[in-house]
């Protein structure tokens, strides 16, 4: 059974008290925060004073995802913030290692995203220090868009890649999931569940996490 990690991105942010109290009481498991600099995605979102705000309303794990340049410059303040994981971008990244042991040795759990166009093999030589694998199966920087079919391909090739390496790494999957795809994405490997639209779009969010929660 997949972790579902609804994206706050989606909310309504006129009664985001309203939604993260929904999600404090669903059954999903983690907050999922994206972060955009308008740098390294054509968007801005929020910072570390809103998802300290957010931490307020409840004690489930929050999934930090950096859309940002240099996002080393800023791990420290999303601790502080309240993230329990923090996902870097490896596009974004000059020195991807060194931006993994600050996240791990500020005591959060490391993650690294990649794009579509991204290959998983750009993972090889870190996959055993990162705690999660975030495939982006949009192009990221907006809510809403279609999921890429070939990312199925991609989430295989990097089970396959963990299991070679004897890694525990997660790994999480965003964009365009929903109910229709979820099946799907979870038989080829997917563990965590990234849906925003799908969710908060939804007429009833809580019942929509507990179909996800049932595939």
């Amino acid at each position: 059974m997949a972790i579902v990690a609804p994206s706050l991105l989606s909310a309504n942010f006129l009664h985001l008290e309203r939604d993260c109290k929904m999600l404090d009481a669903s059954e999903a498991e983690w907050f999922h925060l994206d972060v955009m600099d308008g740098r390294f995605v054509p968007n801005i979102s929020f910072g570390p004073m809103i998802i300290k705000f957010i931490r307020q309303t409840s004690e489930k794990f929050f999934d930090v995802h950096l859309m940002i340049e240099e996002p080393e410059k800023y791990s420290e303040e999303f601790m502080k913030a309240g993230a329990d994981s923090l996902t870097v971008h490896a596009e974004a990244c000059v020195h991807l290692h060194r931006n993994i042991q600050q996240i791990n040795q500020l005591g959060m759990r490391a993650g690294v995203a990649i794009n579509p166009h991204t290959p998983v093999s750009v993972l090889e030589n870190i996959i055993n220090d990162v705690y999660v694998v975030c495939l982006m199966s949009v192009n990221p920087g907006f809510g809403g868009q279609s999921f890429i079919p070939q990312s199925l391909d991609k989430i295989k090739a990097l089970k396959s890649l963990i299991e070679s390496k004897n890694a525990a790494t997660l790994i999480q999957v965003d964009g365009g999931v929903s109910e229709k795809n979820a099946a799907q994405i979870i038989a080829a490997g997917a563990d965590v569940l990234v849906a925003g639209s799908a969710v908060f779009g939804s007429s009833n969010p809580a019942v929509t996490i507990s179909k996800l929660k049932s595939f």
